[in-house]
């Protein structure tokens, strides 16, 4: 069986790892990758001698798919979990605790933030269950405007903006509640009177499970692993440029026939793929807006007195270039055993992605400088590297649910077609190799 999967991340990886488990030696198969690496927005960097992550850096640990993984390509050894620090929020020009409890930052009663907001938005939340609420079951809206309508504007800002520009890249006007928060749309489907309920019956159950994870060296242990178990023959620096349906399967350009694709490309690319043989879909998938981002990973001298949290988010509206940073040597026990202490900034908001023009001499000072406002410190990098993100994370826009429905009942009738990416079901890694494990399913259901 011959199948090509056209995209090197995750999603394309562990789609291409599944086909060979399930092929075996039977299968003959072929990776293709418009960039020059392989990884997506995952990449792991070398600084100060030691691997440092400069895409994600951390996986949802209440989700199976990567602990498994791991698992299965003997790299258990390689798990390991945060401090249990928490970060802080820099608003209003000063440093306050994240709130607790809270889904996505989005409250359920006032005391959750307060000292976050001003009197008057806890007086409006302590409020919010008096006033009818106005949802359509099935709808969607942003966020945005859900939260700023019953809870104001601060909240938005201050509590909800940061936690989804951290997933997202985007802000709560460009995120919709049924994708980005499915268990608050679910309660508010069920009839919940107000926000605050909605919120308060969302919420997951008090757990002493860590609520992430990461790997010790890095994602590229990851990516190698998966690599090197799928066998590929792998086309980096090479665009996949046209798809078209033959007699007995498909032609891929320029790969040639084969039985089977598998497009875990971002949305643009398997738009252009999808427009002659699923129009739907590919209008679909053309609709999703993408983000781009910056990080800057800074190496300061091991003194360096960083709070003891695990990261500092920026409330939307302050006067810092930089909109999060991640205490890496504070956040993760074996980061801190290092010889430096390592902080990863990063830049870049859906709508605001200038910071991608600067030159990186221009993004390393402005790290350093944001750094230094949020910490009360004299930040001397020893030394930084610079990573950009074009395009790096769909935003899941209202109807965001809508449009993947469309992108998947358009390939629905097309045997030996599959989709898997970030903007289908989840931008997390976790659920990109679950969108990658279920394209390889489909793809061999088809053939069985």
């Amino acid at each position: 069986m011959r199948v090509a999967v056209v995209g090197g991340g995750i999603s394309g990886l562990v789609a291409a790892y599944r086909l060979r488990r399930a092929l075996g030696a039977s299968l003959e198969l072929t990776l293709v990758e418009r960039s020059d690496r392989i990884g997506g927005i995952l990449r792991t960097d070398d600084i100060a001698g030691d691997p440092v992550d400069l895409g994600a850096e951390a996986f949802v640990g209440r989700r199976p798919e990567i602990p498994a993984l791991l698992a299965e390509l003997g790299l258990s050894e390689q798990l390991v979990y945060p401090a249990g620090k928490r970060p802080l929020i820099w608003s209003g020009g000063a440093a306050h605790p994240l709130p607790e409890r809270t889904l996505m930052g989005i409250p359920s009663g006032p005391e959750a933030v307060t000292g976050l907001v001003d009197e008057a938005t806890l007086a409006r939340i302590a409020a919010e269950p008096d006033r009818p609420l106005d949802w359509v079951r099935g709808g969607d809206v942003s966020v945005g405007a859900l939260v700023g309508d019953r809870f104001g504007e601060q909240v938005v800002r201050r509590s909800v903006d940061p936690m989804l520009g951290g997933v997202y890249a985007g802000l709560a006007n460009s995120i919709g509640v049924r994708a980005a928060l499915p268990t608050l749309a679910a309660a508010l489907d069920a009839g919940a009177p107000n926000l605050s309920r909605a919120v308060a019956d969302a919420l997951p159950p008090p757990s002493t499970a860590p609520v992430f994870g990461g790997i010790r060296d890095g994602y590229r242990v990851l990516l190698e692993a998966l690599l090197s178990a799928a066998q590929a023959k792998v086309e980096t620096a090479t665009a996949a440029t046209g798809l078209t349906r033959t007699a007995t399967g498909w032609r891929l350009d320029p790969v040639g026939e084969v039985d089977a694709v598998i497009l875990a490309a971002p949305a643009p690319v398997a738009a252009g793929l999808l427009r002659e043989v699923a129009p739907r879909a590919a209008a679909a998938a053309a609709g999703i807006d993408l983000s781009s981002s910056a990080v800057v990973a800074l190496a300061l001298p091991a003194r360096t007195a960083l709070p003891d949290n695990s990261g500092i988010l920026v409330a939307t509206g302050e006067p810092l270039r930089a909109k999060a940073f991640t205490l890496s040597s504070r956040k993760w026990p074996h980061l801190a055993r290092r010889e430096v202490a390592l902080v990863r900034a990063s830049f870049g908001r859906f709508g605001n992605d200038s910071p991608l023009s600067w030159p990186d001499t221009d993004l390393i000072a402005a790290a350093a400088a944001d750094l230094s406002t949020v910490t009360g410190l004299e930040i001397a990098p020893l030394t930084a590297r610079v990573q950009r993100w074009r395009g790096g994370l769909p935003q899941y826009t209202p109807g965001h649910i809508d449009r993947v429905a469309a992108i998947e009942a358009g390939v629905a009738d097309l045997p030996g077609l599959a989709v898997a990416g970030a903007y289908l079901h989840g931008v997390g890694v976790p659920a990109c190799a679950a969108s990658g494990t279920a394209a390889a399913e489909r793809i061999l259901t088809h053939r069985a």
